[in-house]
């Protein structure tokens, strides 16, 4: 596989997961995941993402049916490689799929998948998809074995967790901290020289954006939780306009 070409544009993918959890929370359709998606959408995501867990605790089936209908940007499903996960993908046909490790008990999703150790299963998972034209994405700690493996398994795309070191930031851990962005700073460019599409995501929020956002091999940050959260006091708009506009500068 060559090197990819190093992208111009860092694109902002917008996770919407967290409108469900709220609505799920009471029950009922309100608020919309949809609505936010779309608004996201005008407001200018360069695409959407939501993640159809096993046990539907925030995005929803009909959510996913909603999104492919309704979305003009590229719609991200992310989801466990599963049987039941696949053919719900090879049904939609969503612009992209992300696979993530998925544990029932978990808060939100804890790591990345643990690519060379089930190389086999996952090469033979990922191929259809392919073939129904899905780029297919694996969200991976940054380890220099889960993205070589991530090329042999035939990935198009890498996402590197960015929660550790968004942890180790907010806890003043500085000495962790700079290691943790360095692993991070360093796979970025082996993915890169090896092919693949490089994204980041996980935790990411205005004091930690504008680091991640200078490295050049980034073709993408996947954003949620924040957002939503900021969304709250500011509405969405101008949480996602901040977080463009200084993801815009620490990349100038």
């Amino acid at each position: 596989m060559a090197e990819a070409r190093m992208p111009s544009h860092l694109r902002l993918g917008v996770n919407i997961d967290h409108v469900a959890t709220i609505r799920n929370a009471r029950g009922g359709d309100l608020p919309d995941p949809v609505r936010a998606a779309l608004q996201a959408e005008r407001a200018g995501a360069d695409g959407i993402t939501a993640h159809l867990r096993e046990d539907r605790r925030h995005i929803r089936d009909e959510d996913i049916a909603r999104l492919m209908e309704e979305l003009k940007v590229p719609l991200n499903l992310e989801m466990a490689a599963t049987e039941e996960m696949q053919q719900i993908a090879l049904r939609h046909r969503p612009h992209a799929v992300c696979l993530v490790p998925e544990r029932r008990e978990e808060r939100t999703t804890e790591g990345g998948l643990d690519v060379a150790g089930d190389a086999a299963r996952l090469a033979d998972f990922i191929a259809p998809l392919r073939e129904a034209r899905a780029r297919v994405s694996l969200f991976i700690a940054p380890e220099a074995a889960q993205v070589e493996a991530a090329v042999a398994v035939g990935a198009q795309v890498v996402e590197l967790h960015t929660g550790a070191w968004c942890e180790l930031h907010a806890q003043g851990l500085h000495a962790a901290c700079n290691a943790e962005f360095e692993r991070l700073r360093r796979m970025a460019a082996h993915a890169h020289a090896l092919g693949l599409e490089v994204h980041a995501g996980h935790g990411l929020s205005y004091e930690t954006v504008g680091a991640i956002s200078a490295l050049p091999e980034l073709a993408e940050l996947n954003i949620g939780h924040f957002l939503v959260g900021e969304a709250i006091f500011r509405g969405l708009d101008a949480a996602m306009a901040e977080m463009r506009t200084r993801m815009d500068a620490a990349r100038a």
